[in-house]
């Protein structure tokens, strides 16, 4: 039966507008953003099928654009709206960062690497550089590395943080082990980081690891 025929308070549109989108399961939030259905089967039908393909709405929409395109009941238009929706929760995100006030919640800045970094299937290293009420003047993805590496050299990250005239740092890395207990080599690091960019008055105010499911912060550790 299309969704067309379902009672009003049942489909997808009419009730994330007349209850909000949380109260949406996420086949019918995917549902909203593919727009119909195909071959007899609903929107949301097509939503389950890609949801059961993928193992999830996470890894659905992480995976990679080839591989959505060609899979069955999505296509070019359809993949494009879900990365499109996908870089949308991402910016959003990290406008919350950048309102004009002083970076006053560690969650949104959690929340905004942790969405950033953990879909790389690569090492990443960030930094996110602030002026001296703590508010976020940019956040740069600085070194791209491998599976279980990524030179970081502190000379470039002191040039930026010049470059950028920031009076503070956050760093941010990801694990795509997805396991997020930093090493003896990125606590290393971090020491080294902190030297170098407090020679030019520069402040390292955290260290986060990225890993599947948690974000461990160097300033809650008492590791800064």
């Amino acid at each position: 039966m299309p969704i067309t025929d379902w009672p009003a308070a049942e489909r997808p549109r009419e009730k994330l507008l007349s209850r909000g989108a949380r109260a949406l399961s996420d086949a019918e939030l995917l549902a909203v953003i593919i727009g119909g259905g195909s071959r007899g089967r609903s929107a949301v039908d097509v939503a389950r099928e890609l949801l059961g393909r993928f193992g999830g709405l996470r890894e659905l929409l992480e995976s990679d654009a080839e591989v959505l395109c060609a899979t069955p009941g999505l296509g070019t238009a359809r993949c494009a709206g879900l990365k499109a929706c996908l870089e949308l929760g991402q910016r959003y995100l990290e406008a919350r960062l950048r309102r004009g006030d002083a970076l006053g919640s560690p969650g949104d800045t959690r929340r905004f690497l942790e969405a950033r970094l953990r879909g790389y299937a690569h090492e990443v290293f960030a930094c996110l550089f602030l002026d001296a009420r703590n508010r976020v003047i940019s956040f740069d993805e600085m070194f791209h590395g491998t599976i279980d590496g990524a030179s970081v050299h502190p000379r470039e990250v002191v040039r930026r943080a010049l470059e950028r005239n920031a009076a503070g740092l956050i760093v941010a890395h990801n694990h795509p082990s997805g396991v997020a207990e930093p090493s003896r080599a990125d606590r290393a690091l971090t020491r080294r980081l902190q030297e170098a960019v407090a020679l030019v008055d520069v402040r390292l105010l955290d260290h986060f690891v990225v890993g599947d499911g948690e974000v461990v912060s160097f300033a809650e550790r008492g590791w800064l």
